[in-house]
């Protein structure tokens, strides 16, 4: 199947890492996946990636969490990109946290600098600006911490409500980006 949109959500493999913060691109595509997904989750190293057929309304789209890590996001973008033809700016959404964004602001732009999110940066250097995203954030860390540490930490009780609230409406926007273009 070509699919018509490919979803990226940003993550870090591993059990360790599931539940933090800067996984939430992961889990926004565990959500996108109880609502779209068809089948079964398929490990495709050939790009470098876990990837699951879908389906919104007729468009058929493919869902994917990198399996590099979220500094080598790229890697896998650019395969997927390559293999299946895609015009960027139309055909994929990518899907992260992000710490310059209030905790639990969602904003979707169609392009735009990578900020400091480096999974981001990854992909900017091998697809340039102009591509969809979708950030969720997870607001400042904390005065005096340690940026990688905070995100690569697991969020408080109050912020995890925040953020399960998010994923829960996540269906619903993306629908609303492919049905309507936004």
């Amino acid at each position: 199947m070509k699919p018509s949109l490919v979803i990226i959500g940003l993550g870090n493999p591993g059990s360790g890492h599931e539940r933090t913060r800067h996984n939430l691109g992961f889990r926004a595509i565990g959500q996108l996946s109880k609502e779209f997904g068809e089948g079964e989750w398929q490990d495709k190293q050939k790009f470098l990636s876990a990837m699951q057929e879908g389906r919104i309304v007729t468009a058929p789209i493919l869902l994917v969490k990198p399996q590099t890590y979220m500094n080598r996001s790229g890697e896998a973008v650019r395969k997927l990109v390559d293999f299946f033809k895609l015009d960027p700016k139309n055909q994929i959404i990518i899907l992260c946290d992000d710490v310059d964004l209030p905790l639990g602001e969602i904003r979707f732009r169609r392009s735009g600098g990578p900020g400091t999110h480096n999974g981001l940066k990854s992909i900017v250097d091998v697809l340039g600006e102009e591509f969809p995203r979708l950030r969720i954030g997870v607001g400042t860390q904390p005065a005096g911490a340690d940026l990688a540490a905070w995100v690569l930490s697991a969020p408080s009780a109050e912020e995890e409500k925040i953020f399960e609230k998010n994923l829960k409406e996540l269906p619903e926007k993306i629908r609303s980006i492919v049905v309507e273009g936004e």
